[in-house]
């Protein structure tokens, strides 16, 4: 399939269109987006940023963080609208670059796999060459080690003030 000139210049349009608008938190979100029972059961909610629900993973082995796009049935990234994909590109590479920064990893794991929960969520794992699975994927690898209630308060006094600086 070839695309006229014409074609490429209304895409070009509408596109430009797209970036001019105002966009909002509103405009990005489902409001019947419900958090997939998996995801609650093995993480802690964090934050709500403007697309996505930040989750920890409940694992104190790997500081180990989960994007959720709060649109409704949603699997893939390309199912996104436009705006919706730059805004998830913008929120995993914030994240990315204050995790590695508050953590200093030698490694940031970014994947949306899908295999077993079918709703859109991309993990964010600051990897170590010291960790006990390096250099190899850390999923079903070992049993999830819990955050003890001391962990978790220093982890969110750690990440939380930056995270909502830099979100804000």
């Amino acid at each position: 399939m070839t695309v006229t000139d014409k074609e490429s210049n209304e895409m070009s349009n509408d596109v430009s269109n797209d970036l001019t608008d105002e966009v909002t938190s509103d405009d990005l979100i489902s409001s019947d987006f419900v958090l997939h029972q998996q995801l609650k059961q093995d993480t802690i909610e964090l934050a709500d940023l403007p697309l996505c629900k930040l989750l920890l993973c409940n694992d104190s082995a790997y500081p180990w963080f989960i994007l959720v796009p709060k649109v409704a049935g949603v699997g893939e990234i390309y199912q996104l609208d436009w705006q919706q994909q730059q805004q998830l590109l913008n929120e995993s590479s914030l994240l990315s670059e204050v995790l590695m920064q508050v953590f200093v990893g030698d490694k940031m794991n970014v994947a949306a796999l899908g295999n077993v929960v079918e709703q859109l969520h991309l993990h964010h794992v600051v990897r170590f060459k010291t960790d006990a699975q390096w250099p190899k994927p850390i999923w079903g690898q070992q049993a999830l080690t819990p955050y003890k209630a001391d962990e978790l308060s220093s982890l969110k006094a750690k990440l939380m003030p930056i995270l909502t600086a830099v979100f804000a």
